[in-house]
């Protein structure tokens, strides 16, 4: 090294969960991206009661709109996680189930509804000190 080198020398490579030193997510953000979102979770939980028809689950998911349900049981469904099946009659009948794989996260998405319904008080008494701590925060 020369008297005038001035370069900060990097310490050891960070490794991503693929074993890269570069910034590679290897797919995680995606599939994380889509069993995270809220309405994502709450089909899959409502799914792993069992088949659904299109209309019941809507009843079961308070607050989703039709068009918000078909674009997630269409993403859920192109991902592998969902089974579609259209009955030949009229009015054609359609319902949901979960696919192997689908079911094989179910349980991790339950515990974490589970979670959320268990600490939702403490999680809202959080936010509301914090607020009123923190009244300029534009977090909220």
């Amino acid at each position: 090294m020369s008297l005038t080198h001035t370069d900060v020398t990097a310490g050891p490579a960070q490794l991503d969960p693929c074993g890269h030193a570069e910034q590679v997510d290897c797919g995680i953000r995606d599939v994380l991206d889509r069993v995270g979102d809220k309405w994502s979770v709450l089909v899959i939980v409502e799914l792993s009661n069992g088949t659904r028809r299109f209309r019941e689950l809507q009843r079961a998911i308070q607050g989703i709109s039709q068009r918000m349900l078909t674009l997630t049981v269409r993403r859920l469904e192109r991902d592998g996680l969902v089974l579609r099946t259209v009955y030949p009659t009229v009015p054609a009948q359609v319902d949901y189930r979960l696919t192997e794989t689908g079911e094989s996260i179910s349980h991790l998405v339950r515990a974490l509804a589970d979670w959320s319904i268990e600490h939702r008080d403490a999680i809202a008494l959080a936010r509301r000190t914090y607020d009123a701590q923190h009244p300029d925060n534009e977090i909220r």
